[in-house]
């Protein structure tokens, strides 16, 4: 049986001019969670990451080479904020921002290929489970690859797995933290997450590094 381990990007640099570029606590998340991997004793028989900054260099940081494929990437939230903006505008805390995306994802994805102009839900959803099949399936029997990409892609996959790919998307993306860990496992009885959103490395003497925006 082998797995497939999803990581998500160290600390992005929210209100900053260029968001996509990786905080320096995000750089720190990431050395750490690299460390974590390696402690573990995991082989990687191949290793992926989105093309987006963040997703990359978190990679980098961590001490993984990857392959980039932009079916990693994350949904584009500026777009989504465009599209369907929440009642009241969008503040610049990042718990209250998070909660006028919130309400902008659900009208998202109930507006599904209507959420022009911009990628919509069943178009991100689609392109992303259709990197995890192809990626599962270029895997010999054993073998395990780590992907570095964002929450929204995890949250994507992790509601999939659960059998309500629509409904606990939301929650799931909520949570995401910073270089957590999702693990997932395959074999003859398809995909399996078997755990979701790991950041004990980031407890104890590290859990000033545990941010989930």
């Amino acid at each position: 049986m082998g797995a497939v381990y999803l990581l998500r990007h160290g600390q992005a640099s929210f209100g900053a001019a260029d968001y996509d570029k990786l905080s320096e606590l995000g750089a720190e998340q990431a050395a750490v969670v690299g460390g974590e991997l390696r402690r573990r004793g995991v082989r990687f028989a191949k290793a992926y990451s989105g093309t987006m900054l963040r997703q990359r260099d978190t990679a980098l940081a961590a001490g993984f080479d990857v392959v980039e494929d932009e079916r990693w990437n994350e949904y584009d939230f500026l777009d989504v904020l465009r599209a369907h903006p929440p009642a009241d505008p969008a503040p610049s805390d990042p718990r209250g921002f998070q909660a006028a995306l919130d309400e902008a994802l659900v009208a998202w994805v109930a507006a599904d290929e209507g959420s022009a102009p911009g990628e919509g839900w069943a178009a991100f959803s689609g392109r992303v489970h259709a990197a995890l099949d192809e990626l599962v399936a270029s895997l010999g029997k054993g073998e395990n690859a780590l992907v570095f990409t964002s929450g929204g892609v995890i949250g994507a996959i992790a509601a999939r797995c659960i059998g309500a790919a629509d409904t606990a998307f939301f929650a799931l993306n909520r949570v995401t933290c910073n270089a957590g860990v999702t693990k997932l496992v395959t074999g003859r009885a398809g995909i399996t997450l078997v755990a979701f959103n790991e950041h004990g490395h980031f407890e104890g003497d590290a859990r000033t590094l545990l941010t989930y925006r």
